[in-house]
């Protein structure tokens, strides 16, 4: 007997998770990218802190947009990661762990953290 066809391409939008997976998922990558913005922020930390010409150049980095759209990113899965980390938190204390309190949990990260990432928005565009 001959297997079933298997799908060759990985397409995780055609997959439908519910909002307690997309936000598990999304913790991971927010993860990542904090990981991965590390040396860039510990680089601009020492930039900022040699001299007053060091503070002014690195304050220069975020004056520009790619630098504003970058604090953006970073804002995001810095309040994401926070947000959804203390509902893992939560979760492993068996706090909200029933699948309606789950839902309510995941959908206030997705809120919450959109609504700290809008409101740094707003200022950097002030």
């Amino acid at each position: 007997m001959k297997p079933a066809a298997r799908p060759v391409d990985f397409n995780p939008l055609r997959i439908r998770l519910p909002v307690t997976a997309w936000v598990s998922l999304l913790h991971r990558v927010s993860g990542v990218l904090l990981f991965a913005a590390l040396p860039m922020g510990v680089a601009a930390l020492s930039v900022s802190l040699a001299d007053a010409g060091g503070f002014q150049r690195a304050a220069g980095w975020f004056g520009h947009p790619l630098g504003k759209f970058a604090l953006l990113g970073w804002t995001w899965a810095f309040a994401h990661h926070f947000f959804a980390g203390l509902r893992h938190l939560a979760l492993d204390l068996h706090w909200g762990s029933s699948l309606a309190d789950a839902r309510r949990s995941s959908i206030a990260v997705l809120v919450v953290s959109a609504m700290v990432t809008l409101a740094v928005a707003w200022r950097l565009l002030r």
